[in-house]
């Protein structure tokens, strides 16, 4: 008996072997590498027609036009005119914390209890899920892994999608504690959404009371030189105080947005609005007290039945016009993968093309703390690179053809085009 049930699991593990994924992570870049012949855009703002592009040990050392001819032992890409940008940037996702959301065991993005800002949601992402691949195909290169569930869930921090395991793919560790603030609003299953009602109100005071409340104390236990005890939940959020993190506020409605105001002046944090809606209805406001936004996914319905049907569209122009730092999200994980066409809607409703690509590259590494490193094509910046055969925010024309993290080609293939290429071959198609 024992040799059948040895030679079943020998059996079981070949097939698991024959099973595994073919793609896995670039070695670390050899030769320096450069980009002749193509349309940089720079994710600030320049352009260079006809541009070049070099970037050796995982770093851009050059870009722009007439640089020098390439060296004896480097490596020249011809792009024959296509087009290059930065790599993409997701904020806000449960990527890699969900991999199948019917299925719980493969859930692990929120725990139980309001209050758990030392979760870390690094320590739980997953390098092997099927579903990041289908993003690095269409130019997303970097996400914000971001915790839910509860008021604080916990601490997001930034991975680059091309990793062994959590440990390689961090980019920039616990940037960021979230508080998910109570909405004003009904749930959508309840039919109107107006006006407030006294209960909601009241819930809505109570719970953003709970969480001024574990501020006060916890910027109280961090003014003490020394402790009695160690307080693993006022230890969590130490850095909001030294203004190493940041207090991302998820809500969407001017009077939400108020308070989150409060927040910022009251604890004299960093404070960035998560959602956001209604934020151009006060952009002034943000704009003179420095407060950041990450845009909700703009292809929605208005929050209220008075905006105008396209105003998700429209809020990034608003913003932009008003001067207020903003980038744009989406929801979910999967989700993603539309990010870059949901700036290209943007810049039809009032952002220029360079204005929409910024929105998802430099300024989403503004808010999150890591445009000394990525974010543009500039020199000294890690190589992060997606090369397209047409406009990467134009869902018609984007073919992204290579693309690198810090210097690393990375393998664009995913499932998405496994089982395409496998049912071509079923049905004989060319």
């Amino acid at each position: 008996m024992k040799r059948i049930i040895l030679t079943y699991l020998t059996a079981l593990s070949c097939t698991a072997a024959m099973a595994q994924e073919t793609i896995y992570p670039a070695p670390p870049q050899g030769k320096t590498v450069y980009l002749i012949n193509g349309v940089i855009h720079a994710g600030n703002g320049q352009v260079f027609q006809t541009g070049s592009l070099v970037f050796t040990n995982g770093k851009i050392t050059a870009v722009g036009n007439n640089l020098p001819a390439p060296s004896a032992d480097g490596i020249v890409v011809d792009l024959k005119g296509k087009h290059v940008y930065p790599g993409v940037i997701a904020p806000l996702t449960s990527l890699g914390l969900t991999e199948v959301e019917a299925v719980r065991s493969t859930n692990d993005f929120s725990e139980v209890g309001e209050i758990n800002p030392s979760v870390r949601s690094l320590v739980a992402y997953n390098t092997d899920s099927k579903v990041i691949n289908t993003l690095r195909s269409n130019g997303i290169l970097l996400a914000q892994v971001t915790p839910e569930g509860g008021m604080i869930p916990g601490s997001s921090s930034v991975v680059q999608l091309d990793a062994w395991n959590w440990e390689d793919a961090a980019y920039k560790k616990d940037g960021a504690i979230h508080f998910y603030m109570p909405s004003l609003l009904p749930p959508p299953s309840l039919p109107g959404r107006f006006p407030i009602t006294k209960d909601r109100a009241e819930e809505f005071a109570e719970k953003t009371g709970k969480v001024r409340a574990f501020l006060s104390e916890a910027k109280a236990y961090y003014q003490e030189d020394k402790h009695s005890a160690v307080n693993l939940k006022f230890e969590a959020v130490r850095k909001l105080f030294t203004k190493e993190q940041k207090l991302f506020i998820h809500c969407n409605l001017v009077k939400e947005m108020l308070v989150a105001v409060d927040f910022a002046k009251e604890f004299g944090i960093d404070v960035v609005i998560a959602g956001g809606a209604d934020s151009w209805i006060i952009a002034d406001v943000l704009k003179q007290n420095n407060i950041a936004v990450v845009l909700g996914q703009p292809h929605s319905l208005p929050v209220t039945a008075d905006d105008d049907v396209d105003q998700p569209y429209k809020t990034a122009a608003q913003l932009q016009q008003a001067g207020v730092l903003f980038c744009l999200s989406n929801e979910g994980f999967w989700q993603q993968r539309n990010l870059p066409f949901e700036a290209g809607t943007a810049s039809a409703y009032g952002l220029s093309k360079e204005e929409a690509l910024t929105a998802v590259t430099l300024n989403a590494a503004k808010i999150l703390g890591i445009d000394k490193t990525t974010g543009s094509l500039e020199t000294g910046k890690d190589a992060n690179i997606v090369i397209s055969t047409g406009d990467l925010l134009d869902m018609r024309s984007s073919i992204v053809t290579q693309a690198f993290i810090q210097g690393r080609e990375i393998n664009l293939d995913n499932k998405h085009k496994q089982l395409y290429e496998r049912y071509k071959h079923k049905y004989g198609l060319k």
